[in-house]
C-alpha cells in the first residue's frame, strides 16, 4: 500500500510540474499578450486533482492522520485554480491577470503542501 501512495504521490508531483510548467513556458507569450491557457496545464489541475484525492483516500488505510483543515484549503485553492483555466482555456489569448494568479495559486498550494504539517 505504502508503494502505491508513492507511486500516486509521483504522479501528483508530475501534475503540478505540468500546471506550473505550462504557466512558465507562457511567460514570453505573457509579454506579448498572446499567453494562453495550454492543455498540458489543464491536464495537470485535473490530474492534481484525481490524485490528490486518491492520496487522502489512501491515508485512512495507511493508518495516518489526515489534516482536514489543510486538505480542504488545497482543494480550494485547486478548485479555483481549475475554475480559472476552465474559463480561459478557449481564448486565443488570455487577460493578463490569469496565468500570474494560476501560477500564484499553485504554488500556495505547493507551499501549504510542503510547510503545512
Amino acid at each position: 500500500m505504502e508503494i502505491l501512495k508513492n507511486v500516486v504521490l509521483a504522479v501528483h508531483i508530475i501534475g503540478v510540474v505540468a500546471l506550473l510548467g505550462g504557466v512558465v513556458y507562457q511567460v514570453k507569450p505573457m509579454r506579448e499578450h498572446t499567453a494562453r491557457v495550454l492543455p498540458a496545464m489543464m491536464h495537470g489541475a485535473w490530474t492534481m486533482l484525481v490524485t490528490g484525492i486518491v492520496l487522502v483516500g489512501l491515508q485512512y488505510p495507511l493508518g495516518n492522520d489526515v489534516n482536514n483543515m489543510k486538505i480542504s484549503a488545497k482543494l480550494l485553492l485547486l478548485v479555483a485554480i481549475i475554475v480559472i483555466a476552465l474559463m480561459n482555456r478557449k481564448k486565443e489569448s488570455v487577460a493578463a491577470w490569469v496565468l500570474p494568479t494560476i501560477g500564484v495559486l499553485t504554488v500556495v498550494n505547493v507551499l501549504l503542501a510542503t510547510v503545512w504539517r
